[in-house]
């Protein structure tokens, strides 16, 4: 059978992107969802029958675990493994793919489980091997890092004959109601924030302290935030593959509520990704605190508001300066109503479809791609017609 997909994870991104395949049904035949918990598949996989009469199997994986993998790849001979895991898994399961002949796709890139550090060499240095396979992995396929990286490209492509400057700004206007939850993985986004800043300016990388840079935007459809300087994956490579780039950042809005209940947390200890000892034996404290921390899957039924996400770029063309915004507007609620989960779920979901869908298609040669090294044209239209239609504006007010 052509068209089927093999979904790794039953979180709230795993979520969002089985319901999209299912609506996708001319494109995905045949979904299996695998993880750790087969009963979050079994559950998740009960709704999308009932709901699309959809043809969907579940399997229990362990994601670390290549040889478990490489079984479960080849009883169910997926065309793509989308692989919406945790990070710390992309090369378990590359390896796999690759072991398999199998197209791969992922929404963030590796990082190591004991260092809070993130970046593309890893996966990078799989191009050859994939190349020579005859496959291809799109790394990248969510929002940010994956939308922003397309809507770079489709601004390069249609409006730019030079890019100089990106600002990519993510904005969550939604509100949960609890003191303090995260979005998406905890653990994951509390490693994010609370690392050093990061931007590239200049051919050369500039670091910050966390949240040393501030700036106040006025974001369309949410009103005015205040925004921090992160280091976010996609800076990489779009430093990389946008050519005469000047600079690149990135901002993520966040509460007060937010930063003081994660400053009192860092303070304690409890960010911390160190082993400790505790009643004899070893823990690490960041995870403790990701197992107390409300699932980020559960937060779709009491999130209202919207986000707003998109890149600011300037340049010139037919060497006049042209500044150029590109951005989406997503509501909290209407994901819910939908699909039962939150906006960020559903922003990150959405082209996580997008890009196994444009895999399975065979127009992605063999290799190791980010998202802005392809044609932007058939992703910009596929976010249009499936739930996260875009926005533009050509007198935008730059960050400063």
């Amino acid at each position: 059978m052509k068209g089927k997909c093999m979904i790794i994870g039953a979180g709230g991104v795993a979520t969002v992107a089985a319901h999209k395949c299912c609506q996708n049904n001319e494109v995905f035949k045949q979904i299996m969802i695998a993880s750790r918990t087969k009963s979050k598949c079994d559950t998740l996989a009960e709704v999308l029958r009932e709901k699309y009469g959809a043809n969907v199997l579940t399997a229990a994986v362990d994601a670390d675990n290549t040889d478990e993998l490489i079984t479960l790849i080849n009883e169910f001979q997926p065309d793509v493994v989308l692989n919406l895991a945790l990070p710390y898994q992309d090369l378990s399961i590359m390896d796999a793919c690759l072991a398999t002949k199998t197209h791969y796709v992922d929404t963030a890139n590796y990082e190591p489980t004991d260092t809070a550090k993130f970046e593309y060499k890893w996966q990078w240095a799989y191009r050859e091997k994939f190349k020579n396979a005859g496959i291809t992995a799109l790394l990248g396929s969510g929002f940010d890092p994956g939308v922003t990286g397309v809507f770079c490209a489709y601004a390069a492509k249609h409006y730019f004959d030079t890019i100089e400057y990106i600002d990519i700004l993510d904005c969550n206007g939604g509100d949960h109601g609890y003191p303090f939850a995260t979005n998406f993985n905890p653990e994951i986004n509390i490693r994010e924030v609370s690392a050093n800043g990061r931007y590239w300016q200049d051919g050369k990388w500039i670091e910050t302290a966390p949240m040393q840079i501030k700036r106040e935007y006025d974001f369309d459809g949410v009103g005015k935030k205040d925004m921090y300087l992160l280091y976010h994956e996609e800076l990489e490579s779009l430093a990389l593959n946008i050519k005469g780039l000047k600079r690149i950042r990135f901002f993520m809005t966040f509460g007060q509520s937010y930063l003081t209940h994660l400053k009192c947390l860092e303070n304690v200890g409890m960010t911390s990704i160190k082993p400790i000892m505790y009643e004899g034996r070893e823990i690490i404290p960041l995870q403790f605190l990701k197992a107390v921390l409300p699932e980020p899957a559960s937060l779709g039924s009491r999130t209202v508001g919207k986000t707003n996400i998109g890149c600011i770029i300037s340049g010139h063309k037919d060497g006049k300066p042209l500044n150029y915004y590109v951005y989406n507007i997503c509501d909290h609620e209407e994901c819910y109503k939908e699909v039962g989960s939150q906006a960020v779920s559903y922003t990150t979901g959405v082209p996580a479809m997008i890009g196994a869908m444009l895999v399975m298609s065979g127009e992605i040669p063999p290799g190791v791609f980010n998202v802005e090294e392809l044609d932007p044209d058939a992703f910009m239209g596929a976010l249009n017609k499936w739930g996260l239609p875009w926005q533009e504006c050509f007198e935008p007010v730059l960050v400063g």
